[in-house]
C-alpha cells in the first residue's frame, strides 16, 4: 500500500510537467493563428466590371481620339485655305470695281481729247481749238468732282506747305512776299487727304527789298 501511494505521489509532478509542456506547445500554435495574415480574395481586389484587356481598349480609344483630332486639323486647314482663296477673289473683284468706277468718268474726256487732236490736223481755227480744249478741261473737272477729288489752284494765294510745294522763289513788284506767283502743276486732294501737292513759284517781294 505504501509503495502504491509513493508511486502516485511521484506521478503528480510528472503529470504537472506534462500539462505545462502541453500548454507551451499550444501557445505557438495559437500565436501562429493570430500572426497569420488574413487571406484576401484575389477576385475581390480586381475592380468589378473591368475586363482583363482594359489597356488595349484604352490604347485603341486614344488612337481613335488622335485620328479624330488629325481629321479635324486637316478640315480646318482646308477651310482656312478656301477662305484665303475667297478673300483673294473678293479683293480682286473689289479692285476691278474701283478701277472701273475711277476710269469710267475719263472715257468721254479722252474721246473729246482725241477729237481735238484730230481737228488740229484739218483746221487752222485756233479759237475753235481753244474752245475745244477748254471743254475738255471742264470735263476733267467734272470727272474729278464725280470721284470726290478737289483740284488745288494756288495762284495768288498764300503759300501753304501742307498743300503746295515751292519749286523756286522769285522777286515780284506786284505779288507780295509769301504769295504764289504762278503754278507749274495743279495739286489734288481727296476730301482731307492730299493726293498730290501743287508745284508753285513763291514771291520773295520787290526786287529792291530783296537786294537790301
Amino acid at each position: 500500500m505504501k509503495n502504491s501511494e509513493k508511486d502516485k505521489e511521484k506521478d503528480v509532478p510528472r503529470k504537472a510537467q506534462e500539462k505545462a509542456a502541453e500548454k507551451k506547445s499550444e501557445t505557438p500554435k495559437n500565436a501562429e493563428k493570430k500572426v497569420e495574415a488574413p487571406k484576401t480574395d484575389s477576385s475581390a481586389s480586381e475592380a468589378p466590371g473591368k475586363p482583363e484587356d482594359a489597356p488595349e481598349q484604352k490604347i485603341a480609344s486614344l488612337e481613335k481620339a488622335v485620328q479624330e483630332l488629325e481629321d479635324k486639323r486637316i478640315r480646318l486647314i482646308a477651310e482656312m485655305d478656301n477662305q484665303r482663296k475667297r478673300a483673294s477673289k473678293d479683293m480682286e473683284a473689289l479692285r476691278y470695281s474701283v478701277m472701273t468706277d475711277t476710269l469710267h468718268p475719263f472715257f468721254q474726256v479722252f474721246d473729246h481729247f482725241a477729237m481735238a487732236v484730230a481737228a488740229t490736223e484739218t483746221s487752222n481755227n485756233l479759237k475753235a481749238l481753244l474752245d475745244g480744249m477748254k471743254m475738255i478741261q471742264t470735263e476733267f473737272d467734272r470727272a474729278f468732282s464725280d470721284l470726290g477729288i478737289e483740284r488745288i489752284d494756288a495762284v495768288g494765294k498764300e503759300f501753304d506747305p501742307n498743300t503746295q510745294e515751292a519749286v523756286s522763289q522769285e522777286p515780284s513788284d506786284t505779288v507780295p512776299a509769301g504769295k504764289v506767283i504762278r503754278q507749274w502743276c495743279y495739286g489734288y486732294k481727296l476730301r482731307d487727304r492730299l493726293l498730290k501737292p501743287a508745284s508753285v513759284v513763291v514771291s520773295s517781294g520787290p526786287a529792291e527789298a530783296a537786294k537790301k
